[in-house]
């Protein structure tokens, strides 16, 4: 259409009747019918058709009793209609229409601000196991956090582990396990004592078929002198000093009681030195009593029967290395007079120096093996070069190829130190013994803070003693009698050193 469709408007099939309007002398009605043709199927839809409507036109009156006329549109003369076009709808044809796929690409996704989880995007299986190994770090985590917690709350690990500290109200027969501290490191060493070492060593040379092994700790500084000391010698009779040690920690444990009674057996009874070979098999002695007897006479017999009463030689053996031991063993019974048995001087002052803290055993046990330490008889090796006044706690060891003496001595100063002194020599040399009482001599000079002489030979002969000075003798706190210049007259004949 050329005109414009803002001045088309629908205009009704019937104008009501009753509607007034102001009838313009220059505008005239035309009437015109309009044919609608017959579609010959179906009309999709009524049309209405549309006229220009420039001012109102009211309808044309009708008189009265005359028909209506059918024309069902009025158009103005100017406005022409619009052509109809009849269309045929095909028929349905139900035959099948091939469809094409047309693959559509995909459009990308716009990105989302927030980050998708990772465990939306993980399988459910793969899910479970992620929770199962979170629950097993936080329950590994929750038990060492716990355990922790426990054992600083355990009162065993608050314990004093020196049994020095409770020693005092501890008794006989307690079941309570002594530690086994390690002899090797425990003893304090600040700095060696030069003069002193430079001392033994001018006795040592001067004794040319000797071979000493020297070890000296002042017990309240450190300071020490170290001459072969960690050389392996054969043991003798020093070897029970640990077997001491051991019988002693039994008795703090309550494996072994002071007062039971054991009973002497044949394959016990050793020669050498003691008198217990020459009681009858079958005699029964307390262990108290055999440990005493082993110590202050040296007995072999009462020994294999400490040895046997405490597991044996291997069950010893195993307690000397748990407590740090390399060089001391036992491989015989008593007595050793191929030397198969084996210590060193360091281990042995070590073992003393750890008896004296109160380490290896009770204060009870340590004061009561002391005590029996100090009566042992021999005492003339470390106790002869010692002055007026000083006690000794030691143990002897004598065979053909060796000569030693381990013990604590106290000198009036108030002062501790340890000597272990052992000489390998030729078969019964007694110049061993004297050898062992000069180191003595000049050992206890320097540590009762006496200047030790530059030239030791002068004052004290290597190979013998120094003369008396007079011919009263002094009982020393030992029970011997020492002359006053201090040293015990000595014995040549072989017969004073039985094998021990």
């Amino acid at each position: 259409m050329s005109e414009s469709s803002d001045n088309l408007k629908a205009f009704p099939r019937r104008q009501p009747t009753n509607r007034r309007s102001r009838q313009r002398p220059d505008q005239k009605v035309v009437k015109k019918k309009v044919k609608v043709p017959i579609q010959p199927q179906r009309v999709a839809k009524q049309e209405v058709a549309l006229t220009r409507f420039s001012p109102v036109i009211p309808p044309s009156p009708v008189a009265t009793g005359a028909q209506r006329s059918k024309s069902r549109v009025v158009m103005p003369t100017a406005v022409k209609p619009i052509p109809h076009v009849q269309r045929t709808i095909p028929a349905y044809n139900p035959s099948p229409m091939k469809l094409k796929t047309v693959r559509a690409q995909k459009q990308p996704s716009p990105k989302v601000a927030r980050r998708v989880s990772r465990k939306t995007r993980l399988k459910p299986m793969a899910r479970t196991l992620l929770y199962a190994l979170r629950l097993l770090i936080v329950g590994v985590g929750i038990g060492a956090i716990v355990g922790t917690v426990l054992s600083i709350l355990d009162p065993a690990t608050r314990m004093p582990t020196n049994p020095a500290v409770q020693s005092n109200t501890s008794n006989v027969g307690t079941n309570q396990p002594q530690p086994t501290p390690n002899a090797a490191a425990s003893l304090y060493l600040s700095q060696e004592i030069t003069p002193l070492k430079e001392a033994v060593q001018n006795l040592a040379a001067a004794n040319a078929n000797l071979t000493p092994g020297v070890f000296l700790v002042d017990l309240d500084t450190g300071a020490y002198v170290d001459v072969n000391a960690s050389t392996p010698f054969s043991s003798a009779s020093t070897i029970k000093v640990p077997i001491l040690i051991a019988f002693f920690q039994d008795v703090d444990t309550g494996k072994v009681r002071l007062d039971e009674m054991l009973t002497m057996e044949q394959d016990m009874v050793a020669g050498g030195s003691g008198d217990m070979r020459s009681q009858p098999v079958g005699t029964q002695y307390t262990a108290l009593e055999v440990a005493t007897r082993m110590s202050t006479i040296s007995d072999n017999t009462a020994t294999n029967m400490l040895i046997a009463r405490l597991g044996g030689m291997e069950a010893l053996n195993q307690r000397f290395q748990s407590w740090g031991l390399t060089q001391t063993a036992i491989r015989n019974p008593l007595p050793d007079l191929q030397g198969t048995n084996t210590t060193s001087p360091k281990e042995l002052g070590n073992l003393m120096a750890m008896v004296n803290r109160g380490n290896f055993v009770s204060m009870r046990s340590r004061d009561l093996m002391l005590d029996i330490m100090r009566r042992t008889e021999r005492n003339h090796l470390l106790p002869s070069g010692l002055g007026s006044g000083a006690r000794t706690y030691h143990k002897t060891g004598d065979i053909g190829t060796m000569l030693g003496d381990v013990g604590l001595i106290d000198i009036p100063t108030g002062k501790r130190y340890i000597a272990a002194v052992m000489v390998q020599r030729p078969h019964n040399d007694p110049a061993a013994e004297k050898l062992i009482s000069s180191i003595s001599r000049v050992a206890y000079q320097q540590f009762s803070q006496n200047s030790v002489p530059n030239n030791p030979t002068n004052t004290i002969p290597p190979t013998s003693y120094q003369n008396p000075v007079s011919n009263s003798p002094t009982p020393n706190p030992m029970g011997n009698t020492v002359p006053p210049g201090g040293n015990q007259t000595p014995f040549s004949t072989p017969q004073y050193f039985p094998s021990r």
